[in-house]
Parts: structure tokens; sequence; C-alpha cells
């Protein structure tokens, strides 16, 4: 697999990655999200530069222009409910892809152990296509993986991207081993270390509560 760590890099980026972390500032839904989708739409810029494109003719009203536009079927898949606005931001700027929802969360046995639990999935047929699987939160890398498995009976990609904001670095190597060889991950940071719940540390707390509330546990 191959992994594009954007945080390796000096941009604007890392402006939006603080603000997610920031506990005076992240409190603030509406600008989390925001972030967030921010993010998506440099991810999914950058991931652009890796599809094959065709040259085109566009008529002006001054003459034609030859032009180069992406030729790829583009899926993108979010993982509900913290994907969502990763998801915008992809879609912002692949604004023709189909799109695939997905529900996975963290099923607990006891307060340090737990099951990644599947249950709702909505999807076009991903057959040669180009699949964009987005999760904000790449902690064990679990999630990625058991919703990768549930999305085989849709059909064989052409490509595989996942797309993500922080991850650990026990996530990356786990998803590395479970999906294909040419995948390529692309990330805005990468954290250390796990604890013993399995989240991302420092990292920036429960994506999904802090973009859309807190939930009652079940």
């Amino acid at each position: 697999m191959q992994v594009i760590n954007l945080g390796d890099q000096q941009s604007i980026l890392n402006k939006f990655i603080s603000e997610l972390r920031d506990v005076s500032i992240q409190n603030d839904r509406m600008r989390f999200r925001r972030n967030i989708e921010r993010i998506g739409e440099v991810l999914g810029y950058e991931l652009s530069k890796s599809l094959a494109y065709n040259q085109v003719d566009i008529k002006t009203p001054l003459g034609n222009s030859k032009c180069n536009i992406p030729e790829e079927d583009v899926v993108i898949c979010s993982i509900l409910r913290a994907g969502l606005p990763l998801h915008q931001g992809l879609l912002n700027y692949f604004d023709n892809a189909e799109n695939t929802f997905i529900s996975a969360y963290r099923h607990h046995v006891s307060e340090t152990e737990f099951e990644i639990k599947v249950e709702y999935l909505a999807s076009p047929s991903l057959e040669n296509k180009t699949l964009i699987l987005a999760d904000p939160m790449l902690a064990t890398g679990r999630s990625f993986v058991n919703v990768y498995n549930a999305l085989k009976e849709m059909g064989t990609p052409k490509e595989i991207h996942l797309a993500s904001v922080i991850g650990s670095e026990q996530g990356v190597k786990y998803i590395a081993d479970h999906f294909p060889s040419d995948t390529k991950l692309w990330i805005a940071t990468i954290d250390k270390e796990l604890n013993d719940k399995g989240y991302i540390v420092p990292g920036l707390g429960d994506a999904g509560d802090l973009a859309y509330g807190v939930k009652l546990q079940h």
C-alpha cells in the first residue's frame, strides 16, 4: 500500500488540523465539520493528480480549447456518521461521482474491547470503478477493513483510494496488511499511539460526536 501523508508537507492543511485538535475551537460543531470538509477538498485535489485523464475539445465563445478531463468512474464511500463532512469535501471536487454510504460502529463488549459492526449499506456497482473510501479517523484500522469486506459483494473496483484525516501508525500498518497492495492511502496526518481503548493519541477525540453531538451508547 502506498501512503501519502500530507502532514509531511508544509501547507494550509496544517491550520485545519490544528483547529480540529484544539479543544478551545473544536466544540464549535459547524467549524469542526467545515474543517473536515476542507481537508476532504485538499485530499481530493491531491488524489486527483494520480488519476488517468483524457483530452477533450471544449468549445468556448471565441474558439476551441483542449482540456484534460479525468476518465475514471468515481464512487465515494463514506462510513457513517463521522465520514459525512469528509465525504462532502471529496464530493465538492468529484461532483459527478456516484455515492455509497455504509454504517460501521464500535460495539463494546467491555471497557477496552470492542468489535466493529457493519449494518447499513447503500451502494451502486463498484465493478471496474475508482473507489474512494472515506473515514476521518483511522485508529485501529478495523472499520476500514470490515467495510471493505462488506463492499466486496458490490463488485471489484479498478482502483482503491482511502481518505482519512488522522491515523495511528498501528492502524496504517493494519490496513496495509488487509488491502490490495496497489491501494493508496491519502491522509492529513499520522500520530504514533493508540491508548488502551483504541483511540488515537494525541488525536482529537470522537469525530462523530464533535461533528454531530454526543450519542447514547448501546
